[in-house]
């Protein structure tokens, strides 16, 4: 029976991710979005089949160790752009020395705003940077990865949204502003969206995106320090 649900688990989750894309390319609505619709479809179904998360969890764990093999593909597109990074090097640098700490410090200060709970503090701390990146800067900080995982999820979607809404407002025209804005807001989510709005933007926030998430987890034992 276990092997079975585990067989289950697995199918479903990637059917339903292979669903929903197909599903959004044609639309391309926010709320069909595959890091959205997926998670909140996978749990009205386990709910709804009684399975309890770790039993999930467990069964799916590929998909979760997966994560760093699909980050890494990101390099792929920073590779064949080398000489465009080679430009810009200094301001992307800038951009992410910066936003790295602001990112970090301001979820840990509204969280203390807010009166939220040490472990809730820690597990806010790495939420701006990419999954196996964050995953490792929890461990490293006495955060809950499971809770990290969640927060990371969420910050995503809102900052692929509300980065959306942002250059309605502001339209910038440079690709370079474009691109670290969805990158360093929104991770592997924004870099999704980014690469939708143009090749160099998918590169500049790719690469923030990779930087960023490595300039955290070095920089771990010293957040954890602050905490």
């Amino acid at each position: 029976m276990e092997h079975e649900i585990a067989l289950a688990s697995l199918l479903i989750t990637v059917v339903l991710y292979g669903l929903v894309k197909k599903f959004y390319l044609k639309k391309r609505n926010w709320w069909s979005a595959p890091i959205l619709a997926v998670p909140l479809l996978v749990i009205a179904l386990v709910v709804l089949a009684k399975v309890p998360y770790r039993v999930y969890f467990e069964d799916t764990r590929w998909l979760t160790w997966m994560l760093g093999p699909a980050t890494v593909a990101f390099a792929v597109p920073i590779y064949e752009h080398r000489a465009m990074i080679r430009r810009h090097w200094l301001s992307l640098s800038c951009g992410v020395l910066v936003g790295m700490p602001v990112a970090v410090f301001s979820s840990i200060w509204l969280a203390r705003l807010l009166g939220l709970s040490e472990l809730l503090q820690r597990s806010l701390a790495p939420r701006s940077i990419s999954t196996p990146f964050a995953l490792a800067t929890a461990s490293g900080i006495g955060a809950s990865p499971d809770l990290t995982a969640v927060f990371v999820v969420m910050t995503g979607v809102c900052g692929m949204l509300l980065g959306e809404v942002m250059l309605a407002w502001m339209p910038l025209r440079s690709s370079l502003a474009r691109g670290a804005l969805f990158g360093a807001a929104a991770h592997a989510a924004g870099t999704a969206k980014a690469s939708e709005l143009g090749a160099e933007e998918g590169v500049v926030a790719s690469l923030t995106m990779m930087l960023g998430g490595l300039a955290t987890v070095f920089a771990a034992p010293l957040i954890g320090l602050l905490l």
